[in-house]
């Protein structure tokens, strides 16, 4: 997809200074914006074994998180899409389920951006999950320049 920007994003803070670099660049040069926004591999072994204590239980369970997961990735990939509305932007979003690098690399492989925009890392101490991704591996193999959103906002304001 030349002609677009690439936006790992996935609602956290780190990845919203991500979007908002992503938007402007987008707009300022007149290309697409393409979303990707990961859930996590780490959440397929949460099973909860260590309060629930029969299989139907953990199932009910087991279809509640999933629920949950679905309808938070729904919701940042609406509030995207409705900021590249906003701004006259072409959208596409990509929803998947891995590894945040391996999903990263993939999509940038399929859409070939002319550019890829991540959020900085979290500090440590700011509650949250760790998607981490592993940019020395990005940087081996993707095609087109990386611009990591730094610094994260928590990180900013404690400067």
């Amino acid at each position: 997809m030349p002609g677009a920007v690439l936006l790992a994003h996935h609602g956290t803070p780190g990845a919203g200074r991500a979007a908002q670099l992503a938007l402007e660049t987008a707009a300022e040069r007149g290309t697409a914006l393409v979303h990707l926004l990961v859930v996590p591999d780490f959440w397929g072994g949460m099973q909860g074994d260590d309060w629930l204590n029969n299989a139907s239980t953990r199932d009910v369970f087991a279809r509640y998180l999933e629920g949950m997961l679905e309808r938070e990735a729904r919701e940042q990939l609406a509030a995207m899409e409705a900021d590249c509305l906003a701004r006259s932007l072409a959208y596409t979003p990509i929803l998947r389920y891995g590894d945040p690098t391996d999903c990263l690399i993939e999509a940038a492989a399929r859409t070939r951006p002319d550019w890829v925009v991540i959020g900085a890392p979290r500090p440590k101490g700011v509650p949250g999950y760790r998607s981490r991704i592993d940019v020395a591996k990005l940087l081996r193999v993707l095609g087109a320049p990386l611009i990591v959103a730094a610094p994260h906002p928590a990180a900013a304001a404690r400067a």
